[in-house]
């Protein structure tokens, strides 16, 4: 099998995107997005370690010929980037009767930190999906920080709360952390412990969002800067109903702008390849994607984001 295509050109993207994080102040950053076609990975750096994943082509090889495939392209990630193989947690597709998912590693994974513009996060390459920091919402997350300063910041579909951290270090008044997994909150509250903020000021509550909406849009209770990122579908058990961000968008988006004050500033994003915005909205919003979506990412269209004002 020649992989030179693939070793040449993660070695001359890692030397170019190295140079560029290390200007940048960050420890975390794409190198490779499917640049070589018959290569379709994508290769993160995360401090020391390497996520590499695997993008389904619909590609169908014989099991013994794919597992061969990917077991050289492991390798030969480690060895480009100069690496120990266990250093390069490797998340491949699973086949299932037509299906395609990514396969659970049964490890239970090694937590590590790592550093994003002078703030510390805790991330697991192995144990999750993800990995506990979405590098393409870099750009948004230092904006938010340069918003935050005095401000009432409330946090939707939270994850492990990167946002609440960037506006916690850009001096929130307040934050409210919002997410339905307790998994996701404590993983929250450790990196507010990492950057050393105040758990007092910078509260975390476990709720389904619908609920947590239909309560606060109740409330008198205002905020100046909200950020809300949702899923792009989801039907966990502990929702009351399922999650269709195309669906659902208007009534999350119209319920979050409701609890703004005056002047205040809604962000809001998904990762739905197809998404369109509610006609509604048009000449309400300014549409952010563009300088949203970080300089290392090749792909575009990761996510979209909206920055709606009050």
């Amino acid at each position: 099998m020649d992989l030179t295509s693939y070793r040449n050109r993660l070695a001359k993207n890692a030397r170019h995107w190295g140079k560029w994080a290390r200007r940048q102040g960050l420890q975390c950053y794409r190198i490779y997005e499917r640049d070589v076609p018959e290569f379709p990975m994508i290769v993160d750096i995360y401090g020391d370690r390497v996520h590499l994943q695997e993008y389904d082509t619909g590609w169908m090889e014989s099991d013994e010929d794919y597992s061969a495939w990917i077991d050289e392209i492991h390798a030969a990630t480690a060895d480009v980037l100069g690496l120990p193989i266990e250093h390069v947690s490797l998340k491949i597709r699973k086949r299932m009767k037509g299906l395609t998912q990514y396969e659970k590693n049964e490890e239970s994974g090694e937590f590590f930190v790592v550093e994003e513009n002078g703030l510390k996060f805790e991330v697991n390459l192995d144990a999750y999906l993800d990995t506990g920091l979405f590098l393409d919402h870099r750009n948004t997350r230092k904006r938010v920080m340069g918003e935050a300063a005095g401000k009432r910041f409330l946090n939707l579909f939270s994850y492990t709360g990167a946002f609440s951290v960037y506006a916690a270090a850009g001096g929130a008044a307040s934050s409210l952390t919002v997410d339905l997994s307790n998994t996701y909150l404590e993983w929250a509250g450790r990196n507010f412990a990492l950057n050393g903020m105040d758990p007092a000021k910078h509260q975390r509550v476990r709720a389904d969002v619908f609920e947590f909406l239909r309560e606060a849009t109740c409330s008198p209770q205002k905020y100046d800067l909200i950020v809300m990122d949702p899923p792009s579908f989801s039907n966990s058990k502990k929702m009351l109903g399922v999650l269709d961000v195309q669906r659902d968008h208007a009534y999350l988006i119209e319920s979050c702008m409701s609890m703004l004050a005056p002047g205040g500033v809604l962000y809001f994003s998904n990762n739905l390849r197809s998404f369109e915005l509610d006609p509604m909205f048009v000449g309400r919003c300014e549409n952010l994607t563009a300088q949203s979506i970080p300089e290392d990412f090749r792909n575009k269209r990761i996510h979209q984001c909206f920055r709606f004002t009050k």
